[in-house]
């Protein structure tokens, strides 16, 4: 964090609140599902990407291998308060911008609530960027091979084949039955702990031809003699899937149909699983693994007998994702600090106090940075802004305050993300929230993992009457603030 240089968000907020999804019965997965509130597909500029992503930056990622990964993933949020996930492909990708384009409308028009479905893309120049929603979650490979609290429960291991069964089926009844490298880290989880699949993989791959990332033990037989992907090439992905949740690794389909064959499903079992089902219920899904992974592709289900076979099969339908899963829903929180209390309880006085107290000390470099410019009359014109500001700010005269944080700000030689969090606290003092709104998302595309700028962003959220997005943002600032705390302590 610190003052520097920086190419800036509009300042304009649109208050469209983000759509809903509406949650239908898991058995039934025909057109009800596209519920007609999910945005349409749209192409971004670089310029709002930029913007929701704080100029892709690295505390953003979320993809796996982080910045050495070919194509990167980023967290972002738009003027709107969407969360989207945006992935950047390398510039050897996609040499063909019209065949990207013409992928990425044709999947844009999917829209199913068992997908993290594609919002938008950005094709110009060498760029290529697909917008999708954000799952804020983790992947199933997090939570199967990587759990750090609970294993994944019966029930829920269930629930994520019959969803994503769903997903193809869905997929398969508009057209876009080809899916490309299935497996554990393209199945995400929503704010309600819902799995989903991500649309990512629905777009044909780039020029590298890989449709296939993983280990060729995984790959399914007609793809190594033929390049190509099939309908069928995926059910033997979703069969290796299949695998994956029953035994909680990751075993190569040739070892787990010869323990088939030998019936010794006990090797195949999570032992942390142990009690969760019946033997009937294991050997049921061995069942349908085992005709997925058929080395002759006709001889493999199709989506729709998946979805009929794995339907009865389900546990606990009554309890919510989130609870099986035990994750904390986007609703609850963990104890608040006084700052996040103050916030959620709209207290300016308590807010503006804080503020106050800790000065500039999260804008680091500042003195060093300084000192090297201010040899120049118009810098020095700019710094006197800010202090005129600052004793303002101090004695409560918020207009004036607003005035001077304006010129240092106007003048474009500096950024703070101190002035943008103090000006958007004059803003709310003075019933403008969404100006507030505004300058406290500017402070945030400056400082990315800044606390201060999410609770500033609940406030504002909260009056401009966006309750659920308001919610988000102060969950935002309380998980970021414990992990700058735990950060100071370790040090």
């Amino acid at each position: 964090m610190g003052i520097q240089c920086s190419r800036l968000m509009p300042c304009c907020v649109d208050s469209q609140v983000k759509a809903s999804v509406i949650e239908t019965p898991d058995a039934e997965i025909e057109d009800s599902s596209e519920v007609s509130n999910w945005p349409t597909f749209r192409e971004f500029t670089l310029e709002q990407l930029k913007n929701a992503t704080s100029g892709f930056a690295v505390e953003n990622i979320v993809s796996e291998h982080g910045e050495k990964a070919p194509n990167v993933v980023y967290k972002g949020k738009l003027e709107n308060q969407m969360r989207i996930a945006v992935k950047r492909f390398n510039r050897n990708a996609w040499p063909d911008a019209r065949q990207f384009l013409e992928e990425a409308r044709s999947v844009g028009q999917l829209r199913n609530q068992r997908l993290a479905n594609l919002l938008g893309c950005f094709c110009e120049g060498d760029e290529r960027l697909l917008v999708a929603e954000y799952m804020p979650n983790e992947t199933l490979a997090k939570h199967l091979f990587h759990w750090e609290t609970q294993p994944m429960k019966w029930a829920m291991r269930l629930r994520v084949v019959l969803h994503l069964a769903q997903a193809l089926e869905y997929c398969t009844s508009k057209g876009r039955a080809l899916y490309h490298d299935l497996n554990a880290y393209r199945v995400l989880f929503d704010e309600d702990g819902n799995p989903r699949l991500s649309s990512f993989g629905l777009m044909k791959n780039s020029r590298d031809g890989k449709s296939y990332s993983t280990n060729l033990a995984f790959t399914p037989p007609e793809y190594l003699r033929t390049g190509r992907v099939t309908p069928e090439s995926v059910i033997y992905s979703f069969g290796t899937l299949l695998l994956d949740l029953l035994s909680g690794k990751h075993i190569p389909p040739s070892h787990a149909l010869d323990v088939i064959r030998g019936r010794n499903l006990q090797m195949l079992t999570d032992s942390c699983l142990e009690g969760q089902f019946s033997d009937d219920d294991g050997t049921e899904l061995v069942r349908l693994a085992s005709r997925c992974l058929q080395y002759e592709p006709r001889e493999r289900p199709n989506p729709k007998s998946l979805v009929a076979a794995l339907a009865p099969l389900q546990k606990e339908t009554e309890v919510l994702s989130h609870v099986l899963m035990g994750i904390q829903h986007s609703t609850t929180f963990a104890s608040l600090s006084p700052l996040g209390e103050a916030c959620s309880r709209k207290d300016l006085t308590a807010i503006h106090e804080v503020l106050e107290n800790i000065g500039y000390k999260d804008d680091e470099g500042v003195a060093n940075e300084l000192s090297f410019q201010m040899w120049t009359d118009q810098m020095q014109d700019t710094l006197n802004c800010k202090k005129k500001g600052d004793v303002a700010f101090r004695q409560k005269d918020f207009r004036l305050a607003i005035e001077c944080y304006t010129q240092f700000i106007d003048a474009g030689t500096m950024v703070s993300p101190t002035v943008f969090a103090r000006r958007s606290m004059c803003y709310l003092i003075s019933d403008m929230p969404r100006e507030a709104l505004s300058d406290a998302m500017q402070a945030q595309v400056i400082s990315p993992v800044w606390h201060i700028a999410s609770y500033l962003q609940s406030v504002a959220l909260t009056g401009l009457g966006m309750e659920n997005e308001a919610q988000a943002a102060l969950k935002d600032g309380s998980t970021l603030e414990s992990k700058r705390s735990a950060t100071t302590k370790q040090k």
